[in-house]
């Protein structure tokens, strides 16, 4: 495989392909492996490089005229975003996670991997605008082929794992309560056993002669025929603005929900409202994963909750994978309270005397209080040599096959402490309590929305103009799941948790929503084109 940087090459090159993927983050890289070692010539253009670097970051930037508005919700953003990625800022991604280099988004995610249910793809009367021209039986086998893209283990992810996990379902469900267990897992990466999948680094490690990798290649403009009907080739450029064409037969566009939007609409040679736009519906319909802190339990009923929805193993083809036990409402729910699809799980707290972390500040002489940080050590001195211990693991000099054999073993003996490592990427912490995050579908809104901004990057291209709305159905369906599951555990005598004020009081407005880096619907997949983009 040839991987080159565009800047290595003269201004004004043209390169040739059969097949040009604009992208190079999971899905595009995913569809790359389908032509291992066939005659079809593939050419990926990835914006970035093979890690994120702070200038090809920049490009990201987005212009938000929506939601995330308040003061708290940023804040919580920056909590939950901030540390997964070393370039990302709320200031030039005040929505959305991107990630421009080789492998895309996988640079930043958790992991943490799940099917669509059946009700997904529904029209349902209580939701406007649902519904897919595609049914959830007829993505059986390739739900299976992505799995096995992601490393990912069976696809069940309901009452059914229990079987598989070779343990009796608990005798205490929610049933009654109309909540059913629902199960996500996490994509392992297949060359660092204590880390999860990063597609860019696996997918270079891999050979294929008739795939070329072009890095620095940003795409500016897709071009068409005079007469609009069909491809014609593609404007690349280098961070620097070096500009080079692309010629191929085909193109991919996988370069992420908001960049998808904002290349279709600013490719308007030809189609003056930008490529696929004759209905305005480009860019229409951006949706992502509303997610919000909901509830917490005390520090002393952490153990007993993260014990039954926590994490559990199951062995397939001599590899243990892991998977995250959570409630969801029932269809049957859904339908009668008017609720959009939705999930409550459980994440364990980092403390703040943690001794890890106090280490860490110490070594890097960063800590403000280093006779508090040197006690916090000196009390978690376990957690500490746990630390040096992840260290040797991770460590090069360590086999691979000592590495997956401990890792493997050590999510049979203990999912949840395998689960902290992953999280935490390797680094040992110690846990105060557990809280309850929500995550809910959205219900497909229109007017939520990417245009193109009047300002522009440093490329000439117009930034994307971001309007993502949550609207009541996303507040009160997020309330109302955590109402049910607080008094499901209520009701079956389980410690119960708190939930925050503005879940309490129903203060909808007030709500710490925020969004997951889930975007997806810009380009709506539909049976029409006065209904679709796809």
């Amino acid at each position: 495989m040839d991987i080159a940087n565009l800047a290595s090459f003269g201004a004004d090159s043209t390169f040739e392909a059969d097949i040009a993927i604009v992208g190079g983050g999971p899905a595009g890289l995913t569809i790359v492996r389908e032509f291992f070692g066939r005659p079809t010539r593939v050419l990926i253009l990835e914006s970035g490089l093979l890690d994120e670097t702070p200038n090809h970051a920049a490009l990201n930037e987005v212009e938000s005229v929506g939601e995330p508005r308040s003061d708290v919700q940023r804040q919580r953003r920056i909590a939950f975003h901030g540390a997964q990625s070393s370039t990302w800022s709320d200031d030039s991604q005040p929505y959305g996670v991107r990630c421009r280099a080789l492998g895309g988004s996988t640079h930043a995610w958790a992991g943490k991997s799940a099917a669509f249910d059946e009700i997904d793809f529904q029209e349902r009367p209580w939701v406007p605008h649902s519904g897919w021209p595609i049914t959830r039986t007829s993505l059986g086998p390739y739900l299976d082929r992505a799995a096995q893209a992601l490393n990912l283990g069976p696809n069940c992810y309901d009452e059914g794992l229990w079987k598989l996990i070779g343990i009796k379902p608990p005798d205490l469900r929610f049933d009654g309560d109309g909540l059913r267990s629902f199960f996500w897992q996490f994509a392992r990466s297949r060359i660092d056993q204590i880390d999860v999948m990063r597609v860019g680094r696996e997918f270079v490690t891999c050979k294929a002669d008739n795939v070329r990798v072009l890095l620095n290649a940003t795409v500016t403009q897709i071009g068409l025929t005079p007469d609009g009907a069909s491809f014609d080739g593609l404007d690349v450029s280098t961070i620097d603005g070096v500009r080079s064409r692309v010629k191929a037969k085909v193109a991919v566009i996988a370069a992420s929900a908001i960049e998808n939007a904002r290349l279709l609409l600013a490719s308007n040679a030809v189609q003056s409202h930008g490529i696929g736009n004759g209905q305005d519906l480009v860019g229409r319909f951006l949706m992502d994963h509303a997610g919000a802190r909901v509830a917490r339990f005390d520090a002393g009923d952490a153990a007993q909750v993260m014990r039954r929805f926590g994490f559990y193993g199951v062995r397939q083809h001599g590899r243990t994978h892991m998977y995250m036990h959570g409630l969801a409402p029932t269809p049957v729910l859904q339908e009668r309270l008017q609720l959009l699809n939705s999930a409550v799980y459980f994440m364990p707290e980092l403390s703040p005397d943690d001794p890890w972390g106090a280490f860490m500040r110490l070594l890097r002489r960063s800590s403000a209080t280093p006779l508090q940080d040197a006690r916090n050590v000196l009390g978690g001195a376990g957690v500490v040599a746990k630390g040096m211990g992840m260290k040797v693991l991770a460590s090069s000099a360590t086999p691979g096959f000592l590495k997956e054999f401990i890792v493997n073993a050590a999510i049979q003996v203990n999912p949840n402490l395998v689960a902290e490592e992953f999280q935490s990427r390797g680094m040992p912490h110690r846990l105060s309590s557990v809280s309850i995050d929500a995550i809910a579908e959205q219900r497909p809104d229109p007017d939520s929305r990417v245009r193109l901004s009047a300002r522009t990057d440093r490329l000439g291209m117009p930034l994307a103009q971001v309007n993502w709305r949550i609207n009541d159905d996303e507040r009160r369906t997020i309330v109302q799941i955590a109402r049910l599951a607080r008094d499901a555990f209520a009701r079956a005598g389980l410690p119960t948790p708190v939930l925050e004020s503005w879940i309490d009081e129903e203060r909808l407005a007030q709500g710490h929503i925020i969004d997951m880096a889930h975007s997806a619907g810009t380009t709506r997949m539909s049976a029409s084109p006065a209904s679709g983009v796809v």
